[in-house]
């Protein structure tokens, strides 16, 4: 892989379209230009799980956000990169609509607790609008 490369990145719990901007022998640096995959809510050290000492609202990366990802976790892409905003909405969409999918389940009812605190930041910071999910 190259600098300028267009990759797949994933990072912890979300995945990322971005351009190589820095390559090493361990780790890859990452321009995020598109979300994949919004990362899972809750405790790294912990997933899936309720009772942790604190349950983090994970956001996206933001756009051109540069990134530090494992370069075993960094893959070429080539098929059309979308608008970030774009990628966002259909990203928080997805995961939106899995943890709705399962209402009874306690990681799914935090989880879509801490997004409805996400949703408006993003809505502030890239105007966007979600007109599928209840806002309270």
């Amino acid at each position: 892989m190259e600098n300028g490369q267009i990759v797949r990145a994933f990072r912890k719990t979300g995945a990322y379209i971005g351009e190589l901007t820095k390559v090493q022998q361990d780790v890859c640096i990452v321009r995020v230009l598109a979300v994949l995959k919004h990362p899972m809510q809750g405790n790294l050290h912990h997933p899936r799980e309720v009772e942790v000492p604190f349950f983090h609202e994970r956001k996206a990366h933001a756009f051109r956000e540069q990134i530090q990802v494992p370069s075993n976790m960094v893959r070429p892409y080539e098929d059309d990169i979308p608008k970030y905003e774009d990628s966002l909405q259909d990203a928080v969409q997805k995961l939106h609509d899995e943890l709705a999918s399962k209402p009874e389940n306690p990681f799914s009812k935090r989880s879509l607790e801490a997004l409805k605190i996400l949703i408006p930041e993003y809505e502030l910071m890239y105007g966007i609008e979600w007109p599928n999910i209840a806002k309270s």
